[in-house]
């Protein structure tokens, strides 16, 4: 036998390993969560105050265009909560339309299990705290994460940066 035959780093490019198994999932993963029509419809289960079948798992925001300043609406899932903060991660990083109108006029209301429309600060992480909100949530669910990962890179072309948001509503009245 040659060296190169032996040598693990000398591969032939012809010779290919099988895809790894979970490549199938984080494609079809990436397809469904560019697919419009899928992604939005929760949207009118949520405007119709049925946001409860989904639990706490995802949240509504409502949020306004940035030229427009029409009424837009995405449904996320949510990466980490505390009792006066809510915490979504852009998938689709800095580009995504839901995203960028946060960041330019910073109006949100959100709708969740029984909650509808409650307006809320908005704060969007640097990328720091939002690589350690990810490890969290990675630690949380390793398996979720690990395809979602995947997919979010492949969407990217590569390592994708993932954004956090964070949702504080206003302190309650005393009344």
């Amino acid at each position: 036998m040659t060296e190169s035959a032996t040598d693990p780093r000398r591969v032939s490019p012809t010779s290919r390993r099988p895809a790894r198994p979970t490549a199938l999932i984080d494609r079809l993963i990436e397809a469904v969560l560019r697919t419009r029509w899928v992604v939005r419809a929760p949207i009118p289960l949520y405007r119709a105050g049925l946001g409860w079948i989904f639990g706490d798992r995802l949240v509504m925001i409502e949020h306004l265009g940035r030229v427009s300043h029409d009424r837009r609406f995405v449904v996320v899932e949510v990466v980490d909560r505390e009792p006066n903060a809510i915490r979504v991660a852009s998938g689709f990083g800095t580009r995504a339309q839901w995203y960028r109108n946060l960041q330019a006029n910073g109006v949100a209301y959100l709708s969740t299990g029984g909650a509808r429309h409650v307006r809320a600060a908005v704060r969007l992480l640097d990328r720091d705290e939002s690589e350690a909100r990810l490890a969290a949530y990675a630690a949380r669910h390793p398996r979720a994460w690990r395809h979602l990962k995947a997919a979010m890179d492949d969407a990217a072309g590569g390592d994708a940066y993932i954004p956090i948001v964070e949702f504080v509503p206003p302190p309650r009245s005393g009344r």
